[in-house]
């Protein structure tokens, strides 16, 4: 499965390319573009249905082999992705937002640090439910 992943988007980058490359005009070069989206789209969501539905089949079995549980590890991956993503784009406007009163009074260096570093925090919570969920598993 994993190789599908990899695979998949960059057969379709690769595939994409080359027909924009042959063909120049625009408007064709859209529906090429919008049919290779939607040729990914369905491809991710097989895989996404497959990824969903293996783990099933083997927590039940390591449920009764008394081993991990995927589904924890799912829900932990979840976790610190949305985290991560969240946290990102509130140190991106934090951040910008720090240096520009960091530009204008350099001597709230410190209470910019702090509010940059809130937002930090999403990223660690969402690190500590993915230990508290792989802890469970």
């Amino acid at each position: 499965m994993l190789t599908w992943l990899i695979v998949l988007p960059v057969l379709g980058a690769v595939l994409g390319a080359v027909r924009l490359l042959r063909r120049r005009r625009t408007r064709h070069a859209f529906r090429w573009l919008v049919a290779t989206n939607l040729a990914l789209l369905a491809g991710a969501c097989v895989v996404l249905a497959t990824a969903l539905v293996a783990p099933a089949r083997a927590s039940a079995q390591a449920a009764a082999a008394g081993g991990v549980n995927g589904s924890a590890l799912i829900g932990a991956a979840i976790a610190v992705a949305g985290a991560s993503i969240g946290a990102a784009i509130a140190v991106a406007y934090t951040g910008a937002a720090a240096l520009a009163a960091l530009s204008e009074r350099p001597e709230m260096f410190g209470r910019a640090m702090v509010i940059v570093g809130l937002a930090e925090g999403i990223a660690v919570y969402g690190l500590v439910v993915a230990i508290l969920l792989i802890g469970k598993a």
